[in-house]
């Protein structure tokens, strides 16, 4: 683990500066939580207006303390600020917390005024939790840290937690402890100006005390960095992360169909899966799956038994299982037998073991021992509705002793009784998590088996191609002299071509004649495409014309579409058509890739064809994208089934499929000017099931494409 964070979460000695004597200020507040938490080292309130502060000696400026200081708490108003950064320094101090408010938040001035900040912390060697932020926690025997204005007084435990809102931070803190959650440390970055959610995960990922990280997220600052250490972090511990914003629309506005379609915050929940990452959506769920992991082992499979004295919840938790990706347990004929030899004739032995309303101790005992014994049994979840007045604590302990006995299985209880029970298991010692209805239970059993898919997946690696990059460079060039930033059909499929990207056989023509000619050299029948600088959604005007089976039919088609033109006042963009063999298959996907303003390139894969963005049975991943990343993108889309043929039909060929992503990432990232690609339909063939890209759409960003091939003098015909 990086020390250089250590004289925040780590120090010896503390001095707050605008610490006040005045109850129920923040300045009071800090000082107070302090020594009520029992810090373990030595503490100065800075108040040049107070003698003493909380029964602590103040002092009137931090140069007059007297010992060496490790971390400075400012709270003080956003001017005065600076000027205590400047006594930090000449006091040598390294670590800072800045509480107060006043700057990004605020607005333009406020930016500013925060960029001034980050620049002295950085010229004089500091490192800067905030400013706007809540304050920081360490929770650790010998250091005994609450340098926050928070309520709570956390419990310790071995759970990091950081939070971009520091309201929201003090809430989780609360509910933590009401729920027995324990706490390693706790940082409350705000704004985020120098210590970052990147820093810290760095920071924990080797942290002995530290066994889960919950992040409270509102943005990532530098995704590829976040990216890089997640992979790091979640290869050890469990990272769960609430990510805000899913409303907001994350990629530019776009006009292919992959665009149209990453928007929200898709790229983020890429990302994250991308990096091991396990996202929730609530606090609620975030508390549930965090409690899962902070009492139960990852499971080795993914195979669940169920025992319940209740038929109801039974089947509640059977379906919960299986929506969640998990399964019904096979029970061993052996385990079965044993169960039949103690429960009543009317009890059920298959899984979800059904123990009926009667079912005493000794039965939840037997059962639980024998499940665990059970090699066909991953993980158990233990119901208890409760009747025939056994008292739901009772039950709960004994669960646990079986536990503390057999501690390789993950084991989750669900008791569904009033709040007050969970009041009371809360404020005992757990080693099970306890829920109150089956669904969250199953949900995070779901998140613990992802950890075990997580960490037996292997690296991937990105494969690099043969490909013809001057061709690209070419054709990208051609067009920026036009002033166009749209590649024709043409020009797009040529590209890809040049990538190894397997397309139909195509060639262009002019005119009427030059059709017919080439119709008659790739052979009948064939499909004819118009191409234009003018129009992107060939569809829209009748401008993909499929089953052309003779000359004579396409000679009459050719004449039509040029008519259509004329009607919409389109032919001016006019360049001609594309001529190309026509692929027999029914099965249509779309690969294509978009830019994210934050994130990049992004990677989509899913059904295409002209439903598309009506069903949106796509996946998306940021680029670069590895052979592993590529492989998980084909098998999650529901559209796999179909690629892997039924009722005698071909089997798409999978693995030139996923080539043809990794040839397009490798195209974006040669290229990365490259705004949005699309390949749709990637037509599966009924012949040899490989992946034919029968359409391509390409956009460039011009300016970008124009400074990047510069050293080609190229000119444009329009300003940029």
């Amino acid at each position: 683990m990086s020390k250089e964070l250590d004289s925040i979460m780590r120090p010896q000695s503390i001095a707050i500066v605008g610490a006040s004597s005045k109850p129920g200020t923040v300045g009071n507040e800090i000082v107070s939580k302090l020594k009520e938490y029992g810090f373990a080292g030595a503490m100065y309130p800075v108040n040049p207006k107070a003698d003493e502060i909380c029964g602590i000696k103040a002092y009137k400026s931090i140069l007059e303390v007297p010992s060496k200081v490790d971390l400075a708490v400012i709270v003080v108003s956003k001017d005065q600020v600076f000027g205590v950064i400047d006594q930090c320094n000449e006091k040598g101090i390294k670590g800072i917390v800045v509480i107060s408010a006043g700057f990004k938040e605020t607005g333009a001035e406020g930016v500013k005024r925060e960029e001034e900040l980050l620049a002295k912390v950085r010229q004089y060697g500091m490192r800067m939790v905030g400013p706007n932020c809540l304050g920081v926690i360490n929770t650790e025997q010998g250091i005994k840290m609450n340098a926050t204005f928070a309520d709570a007084l956390p419990l310790a435990g071995k759970t990091a937690f950081t939070s971009q809102s520091g309201a929201l931070g003090a809430a989780i803190l609360n509910i933590s402890k009401d729920l027995d959650l324990g706490i390693s440390q706790f940082v409350s970055i705000g704004n985020a100006a120098d210590i970052t959610t990147e820093t810290l995960l760095d920071y924990w990922k080797d942290d002995q005390k530290t066994e889960q990280i919950l992040l409270y997220m509102e943005s990532i600052s530098d995704p590829q960095e976040f990216s890089r250490l997640a992979k790091q972090v979640t290869k050890n511990k469990p990272v769960i992360a609430i990510k805000g914003g899913r409303s907001a629309a994350g990629a530019s506005a776009a006009s292919s169909h992959t665009g149209s379609l990453a928007g929200a915050d898709l790229a983020a929940d890429a990302l994250l899966k991308q990096s091991g990452v396990i996202r929730v959506n609530s606090l609620p769920e975030m508390f549930d799956v965090a409690e899962a992991f902070a009492n139960c082992p990852v499971p080795k499979g993914k195979r669940v038994a169920i025992m319940t004295n209740a038929g109801g919840p039974g089947i509640m938790a059977t379906d919960a299982i299986c929506e969640n990706g998990l399964e019904i347990a096979q029970l061993d004929e052996e385990t079965k037998a044993y169960m039949k030899s103690y429960l009543p004739e009317a009890a059920s032995v298959k899984n979800p073991v059904d123990m009926i309303a009667s079912a005493p101790l000794e039965h939840y005992q037997n059962t639980l021992k024998a499940l665990i014994k059970d090699e066909n049994v991953d993980a158990i979840m233990v119901i208890y509705l409760p009747l025939m007045n056994l008292d739901p604590m009772d039950v709960s302990k004994v669960i646990m002793e079986i536990k503390a006995e057999n501690p390789e299985k993950p084991i989750v209880g669900v008791i569904i009784a009033k709040n007050g029970f969970f009041t009371r298991i809360n404020k005992i010692e757990k080693n099970i998590p306890f829920y109150q209805y089956p669904e969250p239970a199953a949900n995070a059993m779901s998140k613990l088996y992802a950890q075990r898919v997580w960490l037996e997946r292997p690296e991937g690696r990105e494969p690099s191609y043969q490909v013809n990059k001057n061709k690209v460079t070419e054709i990208i060039s051609s067009a920026l002299k036009e002033g166009r930033s749209q590649l024709t059909t043409l020009e797009s499929i040529d590209v890809l071509d040049a990538y190894g990207i397997r397309t139909c056989k195509y060639a262009f023509a002019g005119t009427v004649d030059e059709a017919a000619g080439q119709a008659n050299r790739i052979g009948y029948p064939v499909v004819m495409k118009i191409t234009s600088t003018k129009i992107s959604h060939k569809t829209e005007i009748g401008g993909v014309i499929v089953g052309i089976n003779s000359e004579e039919q396409l000679r009459n088609e050719y004449n039509a579409l040029l008519q259509r033109l004329k009607d919409k006042n389109l032919q001016d963009g006019f360049e001609g058509v594309i001529i190309q063999e026509m692929v027999k298959g029914n099965r249509e996907m779309v690969c294509g890739v978009a830019t994210d303003p934050q994130y990049g390139h992004l990677m989509m894969f899913g059904l295409g064809g002209i439903f598309v963005e009506t069903l949106k049975d796509v996946a998306f991943r940021v680029n670069p994208v590895t052979d592993i990343d590529v492989k998980e993108m084909v098998q999650s889309v529901k559209a796999y089934k179909i690629l892997q043929g039924s009722r005698g039909e071909q089997p798409a060929n999978i693995a030139q499929i996923e080539e043809t992503m990794l040839r397009l990432s490798q195209l974006v990232k040669d290229f990365s000017f490259i705004k949005e690609l699309d390949i749709n339909p990637l037509k599966i063939s009924d012949k040899t099931g490989e992946g034919v890209a029968v359409d391509g759409r390409i956009e460039v960003k011009f300016d970008e494409a124009r400074k990047a091939l510069s050293g080609l003098n190229l000119t444009s015909s329009v300003s940029s």
